[in-house]
């Protein structure tokens, strides 16, 4: 509906007709003689008004509670309030502005300053409300458009995901596991260190991303994946390049720029790095490594030892996780094994509760 109406509230009748001489050919026009009429005629009306002139000093109801009443219901958001007064102090002019108002006019007032006034405010409340519709459309795409590559995402983890335990080189209770480890853990991280700025969003693009990890161990011969033996130390080199060949085939799909990508291609190549240097394949040390990398690190290591231990009772998944605090806590920073002892009760109870365990494999 288009709006072309003026409300013109005044208790004074020559008031409201001088306003009204002004305006009458280029708009419909409502008077109220006091501010409870203008409440009445602004909830008949809202849709087809465009502007109110506005009295301060009315009997009953005042100027200031109708701007109080409409800042309060929301009015204020679309349609523009000219203050017209001929006695406002300066205290009720700044309460007239805190309220929203658009302008004051002052009493005797020029017509054809009035009318310039009033038509600049009328466009440019109307540019606003437009570009804000527009706004609210882009974001709406912009949420559409998320949610459709969320699910593009989430059908190639998925795909790749199928791919390698058809192959077997991931059961898809370890990678279930390692999902549900890494969000524990990254709600945490995001909880206790806001540095690391880890929006909700990006705690689910890395947990999907987790899904990945090992990846690159579609490149390596199988019968270094599938040796029932102990590998040999060439076996194990070549088996640990899983790290580059995950990040070399992640490259092959060109997605560069996109943020997901860039955590999953972080994950594939830095799993396996040590906060102490003493990783691989590229020892790097403390922050340098990627964050989300080292919460995945510590979600597969920690599924990779109480898969192997679970059957031997609720002692020995405590024993892992006093292991990981103690004995190879040079592989993770203060600030990961914080949340990891933080979450230690809900990491136990997914442990002993929630899931089903087989072999989680070489953690190389």
């Amino acid at each position: 509906m288009e709006k072309n109406t003026l409300l013109i509230v005044d208790d004074i009748l020559i008031n409201r007709e001088m306003l009204k001489f002004i305006f009458a050919e280029q708009f419909q026009i409502l008077e109220a003689e006091d501010g409870n009429q203008a409440v009445e005629l602004l909830k008949e009306n809202q849709d087809k008004i465009v502007l109110i002139f506005l009295d301060l000093v009315m009997p009953e109801k005042s100027g200031l509670d109708v701007l109080d009443y409409m800042k309060k219901n929301g009015y204020m958001d679309h349609i523009p309030v000219i203050v017209i007064t001929g006695e406002a102090t300066a205290d009720a002019e700044e309460r007239a502005y805190e309220y929203g108002a658009s302008d004051i006019i002052y009493k005797p007032f020029e017509p054809k300053v009035v009318m310039r006034r009033t038509m600049n405010i009328i466009e440019l409340f109307q540019n606003r409300i437009g570009l804000e519709e527009k706004l609210k459309e882009r974001t709406r795409e912009l949420v559409k458009s998320k949610a459709r590559l969320a699910q593009s995402n989430d059908f190639l983890v998925n795909a790749l995901s199928s791919i390698a335990e058809f192959k077997g080189l991931e059961s898809a209770e370890h990678i279930l596991r390692v999902k549900y480890f890494t969000r524990v853990l990254l709600e945490y991280l995001a909880d206790q260190y806001p540095e690391y700025h880890l929006a909700k969003e990006d705690v689910d693009m890395i947990v999907s991303a987790s899904a990945l990890h090992d990846i690159g161990k579609f490149v390596v011969p199988d019968a270094i994946l599938m040796k029932a033996t102990a590998l040999t130390p060439k076996e194990q080199a070549e088996l640990r390049k899983h790290t580059i060949y995950g990040g070399e085939i992640l490259k092959r799909f060109g997605q560069e720029e996109n943020e997901f990508y860039q955590y999953c291609s972080d994950i594939c190549r830095y799993h396996h790095e040590r906060y102490d240097g003493e990783g691989y394949p590229f020892r790097m040390k403390g922050e340098d490594i990627p964050i989300w990398a080292q919460i995945v690190s510590l979600a597969d290591h920690y599924d990779t030892l109480v898969s192997k231990r679970f059957y031997q009772g609720a002692e020995a998944v405590q024993e892992v996780m006093v292991q990981i605090m103690q004995e190879e806590s040079g592989a993770y920073s203060e600030k990961v094994l914080s949340c990891f002892k933080m979450a230690e009760a809900e990491l136990f109870r997914a442990t002993e509760m929630e899931f089903s365990f087989v072999d989680g494999g070489q953690n190389l």
